[in-house]
């Protein structure tokens, strides 16, 4: 899954695919699109769009303003690029608005929380990622707290999973994430990390996003731009815990190791 960030305030680089000639954040939909096509070149057969950054401290961004990022782009990759789309959002006007032009899969950080979401995703046939966060993007970082770091994001995804299910959504269209760096401290994360292996008793595919996190940068002492070892030997891990899905910014690495584990796995 290739990241795609349409947005100013990224942690990263959503911020690079700003139309040059505005004063004002302005998505370049050329711009994204040829990001896209090279996250595809390299092996992307997800590309993950989001209009509002989840970053810690990030603002709220209104419906409007998130949807005028993210739509442009989702049409485009729709025309341009046989690859599923993914929204990133926990919107149901944004999922909804997002579906109907041709996203195949909902990334939502608030597990479909988010009153009528999960209405939108079960009137829809497309996969929906349900991901672990303890408070909100703003605060998320100031305060967490855990009886059992595993057991209780493990809790809360079986939680959601039967919700999603009372609701109507298949088995197979249900993915999960454990949220590396929502709600987290770094001995979190690496808690979370080293017992991968602990969340195949969901029985659904898990998604992991390590890519030039903090719980990178914590342990390497590197800026975000200088984390793509650190990303690849965290993944690496992610890969040996049964982990299906891989989300980042840096694709062709990604796959390089992919590709590795994948022969290390079948001798």
């Amino acid at each position: 899954m290739g990241i795609l960030n349409v947005t100013p305030d990224s942690f990263s680089d959503g911020a690079l695919l700003a139309q040059s000639s505005s004063t004002e954040f302005r998505v370049d939909v050329d711009k994204a699109l040829s990001r896209a096509h090279a996250m595809v070149a390299s092996g992307a057969q997800i590309i993950d769009v989001g209009g509002e950054s989840t970053r810690p401290g990030a603002r709220a961004v209104s419906i409007a303003e998130e949807s005028d990022r993210v739509l442009p782009v989702i049409t485009a990759l729709r025309a341009n690029l046989d690859v599923c789309i993914s929204i990133d959002t926990s919107s149901p006007d944004v999922m909804k608005a997002a579906i109907a032009e041709g996203a195949g899969m909902v990334n939502d950080v608030r597990a479909l929380t988010t009153s009528g979401a999960t209405d939108v995703v079960a009137a829809s046939d497309v996969a929906v990622c349900l991901m672990h966060m303890q408070g909100q993007p703003r605060t998320m970082q100031q305060t967490y707290a855990y009886r059992d770091v595993v057991e209780d994001v493990l809790e809360f995804l079986q939680q959601r999973l039967a919700a999603c299910r009372d609701a109507g959504i298949a088995r197979q269209r249900l993915v999960v994430d454990p949220g590396f760096g929502f709600g987290k401290s770094l001995a979190h994360n690496y808690t979370l990390l080293k017992s991968l292996r602990r969340f195949s008793v969901l029985e659904q595919p898990v998604l992991v996003g390590l890519s030039r996190k903090s719980m990178i940068g914590g342990v390497i002492d590197r800026p975000v731009d200088e984390r793509l070892a650190g990303s690849i030997a965290a993944t690496t891990l992610a890969l040996l815990g049964g982990a299906s899905i891989v989300r980042t910014h840096d694709v062709a690495a990604t796959m390089d190791a992919i590709r590795v584990h994948s022969a290390y796995s079948s001798v």
